[in-house]
This record gives structure tokens, sequence and C-alpha cells, in this order.
């Protein structure tokens, strides 16, 4: 591919451009001469203030590095004499120079902004802290352009430097509205203007009255070479879709006796996960395998019955039988077979051929070189791996089969079930989005959980994924998240622009939960499917430990998007009466071992029915079950009276966490229990009695946070879009 010519504007000609869509900058002049510039020192400083001299021209980029900008100049005499100097300072190669005259901006806090085109994500503007430590710090957050207001709210929110943006030492906070200003329009540069390859626009000072001020900008120009648009195959019917997940019918075409064979397990999954519908299957000599008689191909089964065929035959025979699966009214077929597109061009020609035969006969083509399908709702577990996962409403779609297993190990773990799940293998002919799509369509599924990889094109992915997130929450694990992404030479902007932060940023203004890892991606979607959104950030604590409390309420604070509350006067008040004096009486809420029997149930109910509260916390379930255990377990059990306080203490765990999840159901907000006891004793009665109720126990504090603050980033992108 033939590389862009690009060009770089002169600083001038870029703040020109760039005021032009309402980037602020530092009063300036452009002049020819000394005296010139003595002259627009007096205009532009009339007091004797500060002004900056640089030089200026189409091919210098990098001023500061050559020298060649002078600063604080307050007489006439040294604006005359860094004048002279900065002229005399110019060579061949800088072609022709100007002056550049502009007031001196003061200000203790200096942010960046920019625009970079990034190959898979198109225009992309950014705003992080600047100064020279910029690239070191790297507190930067993007957005696919065009932005508009609420894209650039947020990019301000999610700077971790939040400090500097509120009053800093004297001088007053950012002027946020300002900035926002600032980045629309750098949005709209970037849209408008096709030949805008980077804008760098730094630093951006911000005055002591907050508002933001460019003192210097580099816009970068070039156009790529036209390449062949990227062709969207057309998405499968919905009818296909009900052909691959809800089928009357299922073929296994590949049986085998032999219980290594993937036709064996295939046949075995489908059978051990009791799926009600019809069940055929092809093997060459015909022999039954697990009960099921075979006959030796698909042209040999009834025509009109089957919708769904499972092929585990060798690759060379899968043409033939699709379109003999075709004539018999098959309408979706799962491919587990390798040997294609993963196996070299011989392999990619073959994929081809069999995507080519699949379009011709209708037939929606899943894999091939897939582990498998499931779908509880039809109770069809069509997978050449375990585990079957219990029915719930998590769909699952994933370019790697391994993720999907474990995902549903860890519905199996938690209790959290599953609806679709589903293997994209080689993705030949549907892509995960694809099975996204129909997810967010989809009845039996409240949340969709992906696992990408490659991505072909950015710009139509997230456009693809942000019309799932409006109908349902779509919660992400992208691998190989690297820090090899766009670079554009001329810009510090393009140094920052990492692919992994790219994406990000268009994760968040797609309304895409992006999750750092596996677990976290489970828990989030598990989170989405059993958790009411909550309409707003503010969060109590209900902890029977003080320690617990405050590491979790020290993970609300950093995190940046949930608030740990203060605790409105009259819930203090009615907590009083139910605790006795030595409780925290602020939050978090630390019963302090005062509880009776009823305590935390009422505590529950108080905390959660508040106007004020949007979520609630639970830490401590399981504390009296442990002990529990240890008495049943120990010499003295059953006499001495154990039999009974043993029984007592496990009701009482199961008693708090029923009356977790019926203050969230009665109330409509989240509550969230979070023992360790989830994973080191899952047989304890309180994660016991969590499972029990469909809702996720979360191994800690911490994680139930984190998986709070994604269900809330939800709630708030949906607001902020509707």
């Amino acid at each position: 591919m033939t590389a862009p010519t690009t060009s770089t504007l002169s600083e001038a000609s870029s703040s020109d451009l760039l005021s032009a869509y309402g980037v602020p900058f530092a009063r300036h002049r452009l002049v020819d001469s000394v005296e010139q510039a003595v002259a627009a020192a007096a205009e532009l400083a009339p007091g004797g203030e500060p002004v900056v001299v640089k030089l200026c021209g189409e091919r210098i980029a990098h001023k500061s590095e050559r020298g060649l900008v002078r600063v604080g100049l307050r007489r006439a005499a040294q604006v005359a004499e860094a004048a002279q100097a900065l002229l005399g300072a110019a060579t061949t190669d800088d072609g022709e120079v100007r002056l550049l005259v502009a007031e001196m901006v003061a200000g203790l806090r200096e942010l960046i902004a920019g625009v970079v085109v990034d190959p898979q994500f198109g225009a992309t503007v950014m705003l992080g802290v600047g100064g020279v430590l910029a690239e070191a710090i790297a507190d930067v957050v993007f957005r696919p352009a065009p932005l508009d207001p609420v894209d650039a709210e947020e990019m301000i929110e999610q700077l971790r430097s939040q400090a500097l943006l509120g009053p800093f030492r004297g001088e007053a906070a950012v002027d946020r509205a300002a900035l926002v200003g600032l980045l629309v329009g750098l949005g709209r540069v970037a849209t408008e203007r096709d030949d805008v390859r980077s804008i760098d626009v730094n630093p951006l000072i911000v005055r002591p009255d907050g508002r933001p001020v460019a003192v210097d900008a580099l816009v970068e120009l070039g156009r790529d070479p036209a390449g062949a648009p990227i062709a969207r195959r057309p998405a499968p019917s919905d009818d296909q879709f009900r052909a691959l997940f809800d089928p009357r019918s299922v073929v296994v075409a590949g049986a085998s006796a032999h219980p290594g064979k993937f036709g064996f397990v295939a046949l075995h999954n489908i059978l051990a996960g009791g799926y009600a519908g019809r069940l055929a299957a092809t093997n060459l000599a015909g022999e039954e395998v697990l009960g099921v008689a075979t006959v030796p191909a698909m042209s040999e089964l009834p025509a009109g019955q089957d919708d769904l065929v499972v092929v585990c035959t060798p690759a060379a025979a899968n043409e033939q039988l699709l379109r003999d699966a075709a004539r018999r009214g098959v309408r979706a077929a799962f491919v587990t077979s390798a040997g294609y597109g993963e196996a070299g061009e011989a392999g990619r020609a073959a994929e081809r051929s069999l995507v080519a035969v699949a379009d011709e006969c209708g037939i929606l083509l899943a894999g091939p070189n897939g582990q498998g399908l499931v779908s509880t709702p039809a109770r069809l577990c069509a997978q050449i791996v375990a585990p079957y996962p219990p029915a719930g409403r998590i769909a699952v779609a994933s370019q790697s089969g391994n993720f999907v297993s474990s995902f549903l190990n860890y519905a199996r773990q938690t209790g959290v079930g599953i609806s679709r799940a589903v293997s994209a293998g080689n993705a030949a002919a549907v892509t995960p989005v694809d099975y996204l799509e129909w997810f967010a369509t989809d009845d039996a599924t409240a949340v969709s959980l992906a696992y990408l990889e490659s991505i072909v094109d950015g710009r139509a992915l997230l456009e693809r994924l942000a019309a799932v997130t409006a109908r349902k929450p779509l919660v992400v694990v992208k691998g190989g998240a690297t820090e090899g992404g766009a670079r554009a030479a001329a810009s510090h902007t393009g140094a920052l622009a990492a692919n992994d932060r790219i994406f990000d940023g268009a994760c968040r203004q797609a309304g895409i939960t992006r999750a750092a890892t596996v677990e976290a991606a489970f828990e989030a979607a598990a989170t989405f499917a059993t958790q009411p959104l909550p309409a707003g950030p503010n969060v109590a604590v209900v902890t029977t430990v003080g320690g617990w409390g405050v590491v979790t309420s020290d993970q609300i604070v950093s995190g940046g998007d949930l608030v740990l509350m203060a605790l409105p006067d009259d819930l203090r008040l009615a907590i009083d009466g139910l605790l006795p004096p030595r409780w925290s009486r602020s939050n978090p809420i630390d019963c302090a071992g005062g509880e009776t029997r009823d305590t935390i149930p009422q505590v529950l109910e108080l905390v959660t029915a508040h106007p004020d509260v949007h979520a609630v916390i639970y830490l401590g379930l399981g504390i009296q079950s442990n002990q529990a255990r240890m008495m049943r377990d120990g010499p003295f059990y059953p006499n001495h009276g154990l039999e009974r306080i043993v029984a007592y203490h496990e009701r009482q765990d199961a008693r708090f966490a029923e009356a977790a999840a019926q203050c969230s159901q009665r109330f409509g907000k989240p509550v969230l229990t979070a023992t360790e006891l989830a994973v080191a004793d899952p047989g304890n009665a309180g994660p016991a009695a969590v499972r029990a109720t469909g809702r996720l126990c979360y191994p800690s504090g911490n994680r139930a946070v984190t998986a709070l603050a994604h269900l809330y980033r939800y709630a708030r992108h949906r607001q902020r879009r509707d």
C-alpha cells in the first residue's frame, strides 16, 4: 500500500484553520520584520505584559527543539533582539519564514488536545494532561469523531487527573463548557476536512480564570491512497438464526462410535443436555451410536424434517454435505471441521468455496473450526466440548472457543445462567457481531457477552455494536490489547494514540461495557442479567465488619464513577433504632457486631428504600455459617446443643441473602452481596442462598464495586442518549 503524502501547516496556518472551528487561541500577530514585531508586541501588551516571539514557517514543525521560541519579553528592545536572532536562525531548508508575536498566557495547568486518524477507527479526538510529561503520564482519553457535547463531557470526566480540573492553587476550576466546545470543534474539523491527518494542540493552557487557551498548534495534512471498500456480507435472517438456536430437529453429520471423535462427543452432549427435539445422525457404516439409528449420508434422510446440521465430517466432504442438507430443508449448519482458513492458503481457498456453497444453498454457515453452540431455551448443547450451563439470560459470542468454555464454566460456578452461546470459529460467513445483533432481538437474552480479537473495520464495527447497546447491554473482552497502534510522527497526539486507548474510547462512546479480564467480563454480564439499572451513582455499603467496608469504600472513591454517599440524617436516625451506639453512624454502615436476629434484613430494607440511595453493597454474608461449618465438622457435633445453633446460623445467612434479593426487587435498585466465601466455601449457606435467588455472589467487595460501576456507566449512557 502506498504511504500517504503529508504536509505540515505552520503554526499560524494551523491556528487560522482551528480558530474557524471554535478552538480558542492566544491573541497573536504574524509579521515579516523586526520593526513589525515590536509594533505587534506593543499592540498586544500595551501595559508591558510579557509576549512570545516565534519563528514560523510551513516547514518548521518543532520550534522548541530548535530554540526558535523566545518567551517572557516585556520591553521593545527585548522583542527586537529576539526577532533579529530568530530571523538569523532560519535556514534554507525552512523556506519562507515569518515571525509570530503572541501574548504570553500564564496558568499553572496544561492540557493537550488533538486529532489522530487511526487505521481502524478513523478520525479520533484526544484530550489529556499536557506539558513536558504528557507522554510519560499518558493521562489521555479518545473518542471517534464527530463528537457531541455528551461525548466531550464524558472525555473530561474520564481523565484520571480530576484534581487538576477543579479549583487549583488559587486558580478557578477549568471552564468545562469551553473545553467541551473546543473538543466538539476538533471533531468537526476531523469530520469536515478529510485531508486532516493529525492535529496537535499542545499546550492548551488553563488561565487562572479557568478558560483553556491554545498557545501552539500543529496540523498535518494528507490523504491515504483510496483502497477498495470492505464489503459487508448480508446478515443471516431471523429464520436462519432460529434454525441455529431454536431448531425443531438436529442432524449430527459424521456421528462416531469412538468416544474420542468429535462426532461422538457432539451427539453425546446433545443427548446429555436433554435436547427435546428430533435427533438424527449420519455415519458411513450406518451403525447405531448411543442408541441413535444412523444413515450413511444426508441424502438418505427424509426431506422437510431437519433445521440444523452439526457437521463433524472431514473438510473434503462438507460441500456435498451442505448441498444434500439444503435439499432436505436444512437452514443452518455448524461446522466443527478444521482444515480451513487456519490451515494456510489451500485451507483459505477451501473456506471461500464452502461459504459460496452455503450462500448458494441458503444455509447459515457457523464456523468452520468452531467448538459448537448452546441454546438453553431449546435444551441444546451442540458442542464438541463441555460444559452445558444452567439456563439464564446471558448470550455469548466469541472468536475463541476456549473463552466460550470459560464463560460457561463461570455460569456453572455462580449459578447465573446462559441463554445462547456460540463459538464463531473462523467466522467465515457469520461473525461475532452478526450473532450479537441477533442476540439484541432475542427475548431469551438480557445481556450479550463477547470476546473479540481481530478487528478488520473498527469504525463499522463500533457503529454496529452501538446499535446493539441501544437495545441491550453488551460486555466485551478484547484480545490483542497492545500499544502498537497508530502513530503520527509529527505530533504528541499521535505518540499517545495507542490502539487500545482508541478502542476503549470508541467503546465508551458506543455504550459498550469493556471489561479488563475474563472474570470481570462474566461478573459484569451476570450483574446486567440479574440486577436492575441504578438511577444514579450513590452507593451505600452495609457491612458486619469494619475492615471490609473500609476497603470497599476506598474502591468506590478511587474508581471515580460511583459516589460513596454521605448518610442522610433521617436514615442515620432510623438505623440508630436498630443498632447499638457503637455502630459507625456513617457510610459504610458498620453494624459493629450489634446485629440481632432481624437486624440485617431491617437495615437492608431501610437503606434500599431511601430515595437518596441508588445502590447497595452488602458485605459479611456467611460468617455465621462459617462458624456453623466448624461446629459441624468438629468432634462435639451434634451434642452440646450444637445441632440447634448450627441450623440457626445457616438459616440466618440464608435469610440475609434472601433479604438482599427481596429488597432489590421490591425497590428496583441493585443490591450486590459480596463475600470471599463465594469461592472459598461455595457450599456455605450464605453464598448458596444467593445462588438460589438467581443472583451473583461476588468474591470480594472490590469486584462488586467494579461490576456496579459497569452497571452505572451503562445506565448513565442510556439516560444521556435517550
